[in-house]
């Protein structure tokens, strides 16, 4: 039924005691219900706002720091495929890494079909810089993931060579600043760190792009609040840049015990925390993605592929997440919308109320992001994109298989 639309069946009017106008009881039932539903939406974004954590703030970058008595051994560690497109931007920051102590570079190449290992080669023999060393692992053993595949190989590699205290873990779209790898490893040795990960600033130049990239690292800070992670409440990583200690590594087993992992990052972070050790994450100040969504496709794809992953492939879960998301973001603009049309006494301003605490909310964001404030208001309507892309997500998964970068990987075997 439409706002404010006066069903026959349902209206019935009574006569005021001591006389006076009619009331119209069906209706007011009516908009009461509607205003119950805002009066939710308003308290969800005040408990959002004050007891979520802070994640709506973006000053968590890495804590102070100092120098080490000794800089610890580094090796960096490069899942790629398909990779060409980007290398020639983020390669060449890893190679020139001003750092004082040892470090490597092992970019692995999970079968690439454009030339990325010969050109991670040929950049290495141009820049020089640190040591590079190309390698393939050849085809996901079964049960692996391809990117956690290239990830054992690569830390198996290294510990072979160079014996390093410290992994730097970074995807081959991440672009370091020179001082990167210092200023990690001096977090990390400083706070007695096991896993020092930085949410790297993803690339926002299209229109799709300033639409939906501020809101990935939105929601991302809302389901994992940075403090919580810090204080040890809840455990989450950023892949794109991620230093990890080779003990703790070995102790939390990984990449073994987290090879099945879509949300690979997120595993990570479970899988050092619940062996004993320590995390932080934060928002990259000097770290950058450089690759292009420049169509809404792209970012469907990168959202899709795993945010049914993220809700355990549980129907109820996510039958859960979309009414919430339709309460918490939806609502809101459509009440306001629909109390000002109708002329619904409370309901406008209820609803208006909780738009402009989420637009408030998502103001730091855009700030991070360098974008205007006006795209603020408009965050119900990427709320709405990400509603569709968790079902298609959940039809995908449905269907059997997800696809990322031309492999297919079936439903993952059931926890034991």
């Amino acid at each position: 039924m439409r706002w404010g639309a006066r069903s026959p069946a349902r209206v019935r009017t009574r006569r005021a005691p001591g006389g006076g106008r009619r009331v119209r009881s069906g209706r007011l039932r009516q908009v009461s219900a509607w205003l119950w539903i805002a009066l939710a939406a308003l308290a969800a974004w005040l408990w959002l706002l004050l007891g979520q954590g802070f994640f709506w703030r973006t000053d968590i970058t890495l804590p102070r720091r100092r120098d080490p008595e000794r800089w610890p051994s580094v090796a960096v560690v490069v899942p790629a495929r398909d990779e060409a497109e980007v290398l020639p931007r983020s390669l060449p920051s890893l190679l020139t890494q001003d750092y004082p102590g040892r470090a490597e570079i092992f970019l692995v190449d999970d079968g690439s079909a454009d030339g990325t290992g010969a050109l991670a080669r040929r950049l290495a023999t141009e820049l020089g810089g640190l040591r590079l060393t190309v390698t393939s692992p050849g085809e996901p053993g079964r049960g692996w993931t391809g990117k956690l595949w290239a990830v054992r190989h690569g830390m198996a590699l290294a510990r072979e060579r160079t014996g390093a205290d410290y992994l730097l873990l970074t995807d081959a779209d991440i672009a370091h600043e020179p001082d990167s790898l210092r200023e990690l490893v001096r977090a990390a040795t400083t706070h007695d760190l096991d896993l020092v990960s930085q949410m790297a600033r993803l690339r926002v130049a299209t229109f799709w792009e300033r639409l939906i990239v501020p809101a990935f690292v939105y929601f991302f800070a809302q389901l994992y609040p940075f403090r919580w992670v810090n204080a040890g409440h809840r455990a989450a990583a950023a892949g794109g840049c991620a230093l990890l200690r080779v003990a703790a590594a070995e102790r939390a087993g990984v990449p073994g015990s987290i090879r099945q992992a879509v949300i690979d990052d997120v595993a990570l972070a479970r899988a050092v925390r619940r062996s004993g050790g320590r995390i932080w994450l934060g928002l990259a100040e000097r770290v950058d993605s450089v690759r292009p969504y420049p169509r809404l496709g792209q970012l469907w794809r990168m959202v899709s592929r795993s945010a049914y992953a993220q809700l355990r492939h549980q129907p109820l879960l996510l039958v859960l997440t979309v009414a919430g998301l339709a309460v918490v973001y939806l609502v809101p603009p459509v009440a306001t919308v629909a109390g000002l049309v109708t002329g619904e006494g409370a309901l406008p301003a209820v609803g208006g109320a909780a738009w402009l605490i989420m637009a408030g909310s998502y103001l730091p964001m855009l700030r991070h992001y360098r974008q205007s404030w006006w795209w603020a208001p408009l965050l119900p309507v990427t709320a709405a994109l990400y509603l569709l892309m968790t079902v298609d997500s959940a039809v995908q998964h449905g269907r059997g298989r997800g696809a990322w970068k031309g492999r297919t990987y079936g439903r993952p075997a059931p926890e034991r």
